[in-house]
Parts: structure tokens; sequence; C-alpha cells
């Protein structure tokens, strides 16, 4: 069947379906902002295009070397060499980044005013991988937050609230023997159920929420392996594309109804893409080398960054460099990755963030 007939279908069956339901190692040089419309606090609901550590280190590879050799010098939790989208966010409101929820107990008040992450790497707006936390369930954790004090309703108007979502939806229902035309019809019950997490966000008290795209799919490191890190794979784009179709109508819809600009669209298709196309960031003090091959590279296909033989002998190699690298494993960027793709972001969010 043919893919542009089924989005087709879908498409009308999806605006059906969406009305119903809108019933370091080198210096930060995203300029933090010093408006006074910015916000005091962020909270953050996702993955690990988000999560700064709450993936407990048991569970995860993203507390083992080489994770981390850039900021903070060791693994942190984060699926990087360094920072990711929800450090530069941070940055750049001019306060540090938000305490992992998982670690809350080890966090002084001075450490919970910068807000909370709820993200968790492999997660999903469904159950994905190993009873992570969906994004439903980190939504109850922070509403628990709320009824027990810890965060007032102020707290959260006055706040900015990420929501990133990069495709673990999409992955697990492959997994699981979904094929491509399986995929196109379940974006719409996805795009849904995203729709239901950012309507529940704002009824516990939000006025700003950054809700992200899908990423080019087809040009991440696991999907061009084949072609030696050369060439995208154009269906597996056409599904990122379909995904992010359905989310900006969706957010147009939710925006229109409560006649504000309440929710903005973070679209890492077009920015990943333009970083790629260009080679370099927009502030023109980075230069990528390496663009569709990561980093960190397991030995071989059945191998990845971070992996280790039983004596605890390297199963990967890294760059010499990650800077050099947009990405830095099989699918997350590099730390200077992010602060490319986040410097294509700063004016239009500051201009978010000022508006009523």
């Amino acid at each position: 069947m043919e893919l542009k007939m089924i989005s087709t279908h879908l498409c009308c069956l999806f605006i059906l379906l969406i009305s119903i339901s809108l019933g370091g190692y080198y210096q930060y040089q995203v300029q933090a902002s010093s408006s006074a419309s910015s916000p005091k606090q962020l909270f953050v609901f996702g993955d690990s295009y988000a999560d700064t550590g709450n993936l407990r280190k048991s569970l995860a590879k993203s507390w083992k070397d080489p994770y981390g050799t850039t900021f903070p010098g060791k693994p942190s939790g984060r699926f990087s060499d360094g920072r990711v989208l929800s450090d530069y966010i941070a940055h750049s409101l001019g306060f540090r980044s938000p305490f992992p929820y998982t670690w809350m107990q080890l966090a002084g008040s001075d450490k919970l005013r910068a807000g909370m992450n709820f993200a968790y790497g492999g997660s999903g707006v469904f159950d994905t991988y190993a009873n992570l936390p969906n994004m439903t369930t980190q939504i109850d954790f922070f509403e628990n937050l709320i009824e027990t004090s810890v965060y007032t309703k102020h707290d959260i108007h006055s706040s900015l609230v990420l929501v990133c979502l990069s495709g673990n939806d999409y992955g697990a229902y492959i997994s699981k023997g979904g094929n491509i035309e399986d995929i196109v019809k379940f974006i719409p019950s996805v795009i849904v159920q995203l729709v239901a997490n950012l309507r529940h966000i704002s009824r516990l008290g939000a006025s700003k929420v950054v809700v992200t795209t899908l990423p080019p799919l087809g040009c991440l490191p696991n999907i061009t392996r084949p072609s030696s890190y050369k060439k995208c794979n154009a269906t597996d784009n056409m599904i990122a594309d379909y995904h992010n179709l359905l989310l900006q109508q969706a957010v147009a819809g939710l925006n229109n109804m409560l006649k504000s600009t309440s929710y903005f669209v973070m679209d890492f298709y077009r920015s990943f893409t333009a970083v790629l196309d260009s080679r370099q960031d927009s502030l023109g003090d980075l230069k990528f080398q390496s663009l569709l091959k990561p980093c960190c590279i397991g030995v071989s296909s059945e191998y990845s960054c971070g992996s280790v033989d039983d004596n605890g002998k390297k199963l990967y190699t890294v760059c010499s460099d990650p800077r050099s690298a947009f990405f830095w494993d099989d699918v997350h960027p590099t730390e200077a990755g992010w602060r490319a793709v986040y410097a294509l972001f700063r004016s239009s969010l500051q201009e978010f963030l000022r508006s009523s």
C-alpha cells in the first residue's frame, strides 16, 4: 500500500480524533536570558534527549564510561558526552539544570528551586521498555509534588515546561512486530495521547509549554549504519515528518482553543537537518567533521557505545574530539550537537516567553 495514500486517509481521521481531544569542556556560548518575562523554574518530561539522570545506575549505559567525558567529566546519567537539551534551556533561562526526580531525596531545597526533571531515557507516551515511567506517569509524579506542596500553583504558572518525545513509542512498536504500514496507522494515537498529556500539564497550572517534534529518524546513526553512515533513510524520515505534521496541527488547535500562545513547538526535524546540511552551528564557531557517524561507536554491529566484555575490555571506540561530531552514539547528539541545535531556537523561544 502506498504510504502517501495511507497518510492522506489517516490525516483526515486524526483531525476528527484531535478535535475530540481538544474539547565544563568549553564555555556555554548560548547567552542566558535577562528578560523580566523569563520563567523562574523549568519542569521537564520525556526521554533520553532531556534526561539528566533519572534512570537507575544499574539500568542505564548513560551511567557508564565514556558517557559524560566532556561534562561533568564522568558519567552523570546523561545520554551524551556532556550536556543535553534540558541543560541548554535551563542555562539560557539563567539557572541551573533542574534536579532529576529519582534523586530528589538527596537534594536540598535550594536544588529544587530550579524546577525538576521527570524525563526517563527510553520512555514514551505509552509503555515502551522495562517498566519505564511513561509520560502520563511522569506527570502524575509532578502532580503529587504539587499536592504535597513541594511546588505551588504559582511555581507552575511562572515556570516553563519542556515536553520531549523523540520516537521511543515507534521503536518499541517495531520491536513488538509492527511494520511500516502499522506504524503509520499508530502515529495518530501517539499524537492524541501526547495532546492529552499537554492538556493535563496545563490543567496543573502551566502557562508556557515547549513540545519537541521528532528529529529526522532516518538520519540517526543506528539507521544510517548500513550505508556506512553516508545516507539517511527516506522511509524513516517520512514517519517522522508525518508525526510532526500531526503534532503541529494539534498544537495550533490547542493554542487556538485557549486563544493564547501557551504551547511552542521546538522543531527538531528542521534544526537537526539545518545543522547537518550546514556542517556547523549557527554561531559560526563549531564545525562538524563527522555528521552521521557517531563519535562513540561499537567495534562491531552487535556492540554499542559503552559496551565491555566480561573482563572489562572496551568494545567501542571514541573519536579524538567529541566537538567534531554531531552524534555521540547511535541516537543521541554530542554536547556540541545539542548546542548547535538549541542555538537555532534561542531567539524564537525568548519571543514565545514574552508573548501573552
